[in-house]
């Protein structure tokens, strides 16, 4: 995780907004809220600040996007680990696996186009979280597991304007409201 702030970040305003160069998009986060000490299915979105690895995206449902970031098309044996104790955790792997894993050919389109954020990668350390995503959100912008999630056509506008040096920052807060 770097700490270097750019005006040019993506900026998560819990409980539902992403602000980026003046704009407001609507986004989802994790069912357990914001925390700083994420852990693994604890279902919190990772407070930090997280670069922008790479972006995957479905071949056979749209294009390749427009961006500055490495970019993978995706196939039917993509996925990521998110077993702890597995020497892969947190690293993508292919199917089929012996590892539990989460896997990026879905029939929903959440994982259409997915960026990879540098979230616990430098070094791995097991249990403190996997599998955060920037990704698609689900229509009616349902919690995720832990990942920020986006509209599709709001996840391309941002793509193709982030540079190699963005980051998506999750400022810290205690916890999201519970509803009633």
């Amino acid at each position: 995780m770097s700490s270097r702030v750019s005006g040019d970040d993506l900026v998560v305003c819990p409980p539902g907004g992403l602000r980026w160069r003046g704009r407001l998009f609507a986004c989802a986060i994790g069912w357990g809220g914001v925390r700083s000490n994420k852990r693994e299915g604890d279902g919190a979105t990772p407070a930090g600040r997280f670069p922008l690895r790479r972006v995957f995206y479905r071949p056979d449902r749209m294009a390749p996007p427009r961006t500055a970031l490495p970019i993978t098309p995706l196939s039917p044996r993509d996925g990521w680990c998110d077993d702890p104790g597995h020497p892969l955790y947190n690293r993508p792997l292919r199917l089929p696996h012996e590892a539990r894993h989460e896997e990026f050919w879905r029939a929903d389109h959440v994982y259409d186009l997915i960026v990879i954020l540098g979230h616990n990668d430098a070094p791995v350390v097991p249990r403190l979280g996997s599998a955060v995503f920037l990704h698609v959100a689900q229509p009616d912008y349902a919690p995720t597991a832990g990942c920020v999630a986006v509209a599709a056509g709001d996840l391309l506008t941002i793509l193709a304007g982030v540079g190699k040096r963005t980051c998506l920052r999750v400022p810290p807060v205690v916890a999201l409201p519970v509803r009633g």
